[in-house]
C-alpha cells in the first residue's frame, strides 16, 4: 500500500514538472508579445511577483495547517531563497530575454540541471562522479558555443549580453533549487513559497516601480492583456507551485533535468510565431548541452527522498 501511494506521489510530481516546463517553454515567446514594446523587463517582473504574492497568500485562509510558524533558524534560508529564486532569478531572466531570442534563452536555461548538480556537490555533499564531470564539461562547452557563435536573431537586440544574463539567471535558479529542498520537506510547500515571494517582492519593488509606472495600459489590446495574464498565472503562479510540490518528493537534480523540455517547446513556438531559424550553431550547441544534461542526470541523485 505504501509503495503504491509512493508511486502515485512520484507520478504526480513528474506530471507537475512536465506541466511547469511546458508553460516555461511557451513563456519565452509569449513574453516577447509585450516586452519591450509595451512593458520593460523590471516593470513586468514587479507585476509578476506582486500578483503571484497575493495569490499565494490567499492560502493563509485555508485553515490552521496553512499557518505554520517558521522556525527562527530557517529565516536566513528563506531570505536567500527569495533573493536567488525570485528577485535575482526573475530580474536577470527577463532582462536577458529582452535582449536575446526565445530559442537562445531556452537553450541557455539548459545549464540549470548541470549547475544544480554542481551546487549539490558543494551544499549537499553529493559525490562528483566521472559522469558529472563529463556532463559539466559538455554543458559548459555548449553554452560557450551558443554565446560566442550563436549569431544574431532578428528578435534579439543584443544576443551576447542577453545570453549572459540568462546564464546568470540559470545559476541563480540552480542555487534556489538546492537550498529550498530542506524547507520543502520540513514545511508545507505553499507556506514556504508564499514567504519566498513576499520577501522577493520587497527586493524587486524598488527595481521595478519606475518601469511599472511608465506602462501605458490604454495601448493594450486583448492579445497583450492575455499575454500578461499567461505569464503571471501560468508561467509564474502555476510553475512555482508545481515546482515546489515536486521538490517535496523528488530531488533538485530531477527537477532541474526537466528543463531539457523547455527548448523543444520554445523552439516550436518561436519558429511558428517569429519564424526564427534553427541554425547549425544552435543545433550543435543543443547537442552539447543535452549530452551534458544526460551525463549529469545519469546516476540517481543521492538526495532523492
Amino acid at each position: 500500500m505504501y509503495f503504491r501511494r509512493r508511486m502515485n506521489e512520484q507520478i504526480k510530481a513528474h506530471l507537475a514538472l512536465l506541466g511547469a516546463n511546458l508553460f516555461y517553454g511557451a513563456g519565452f515567446t509569449v513574453a516577447k508579445i509585450v516586452m519591450p514594446s509595451l512593458i520593460q523587463p523590471k516593470g513586468f517582473i514587479l507585476i509578476r511577483v506582486a500578483v503571484v504574492t497575493i495569490l499565494f497568500w490567499l492560502s493563509y485562509f485555508g485553515g490552521k495547517n496553512f499557518r505554520t510558524k517558521i522556525d527562527r533558524k530557517d529565516w536566513r534560508t528563506l531570505i536567500l531563497c527569495a533573493i536567488f529564486g525570485v528577485a535575482t532569478n526573475q530580474l536577470l531572466f527577463f532582462q536577458g530575454l529582452n535582449l536575446t531570442s526565445p530559442i537562445h534563452a531556452s537553450l541557455m536555461m539548459l545549464s540549470t540541471p548541470i549547475l544544480v548538480s554542481l551546487f549539490a556537490v558543494y551544499a549537499l555533499h553529493e559525490k562528483l562522479s566521472v559522469n558529472k564531470i563529463i556532463g559539466l564539461i559538455l554543458g559548459v562547452s555548449g553554452a560557450v558555443i551558443l554565446v560566442l557563435l550563436g549569431g544574431k536573431d532578428k528578435v534579439a537586440t543584443n544576443a551576447l549580453l542577453g545570453d549572459v544574463f540568462v546564464l546568470m539567471n540559470a545559476t541563480s535558479y540552480a542555487i534556489y533549487l538546492v537550498i529550498a529542498k530542506p524547507l520543502m520537506t520540513k514545511y508545507r510547500p505553499i507556506i514556504v513559497i508564499r514567504w519566498i515571494f513576499l520577501l522577493g517582492l520587497l527586493v524587486v519593488f524598488p527595481f521595478g516601480i519606475r518601469e511599472f509606472t511608465e506602462i501605458n495600459w490604454h495601448m493594450f489590446s486583448f492579445k497583450e492583456y492575455a499575454a500578461v495574464a499567461f505569464i503571471v498565472i501560468c508561467c509564474t503562479f502555476f510553475t512555482y507551485l508545481w515546482n515546489i510540490y515536486a521538490l517535496r518528493i523528488l530531488s533538485p537534480a530531477t527537477a532541474g533535468a526537466y528543463i531539457y523540455l523547455q527548448p523543444v517547446f520554445a523552439a516550436l513556438i518561436a519558429v511558428f510565431f517569429y519564424f526564427e531559424h534553427l541554425s547549425w550553431t544552435k543545433v550543435i550547441a543543443s547537442i552539447f548541452i543535452f549530452a551534458g544534461v544526460y551525463f549529469v542526470s545519469k546516476r540517481k541523485a543521492t538526495i532523492a527522498q
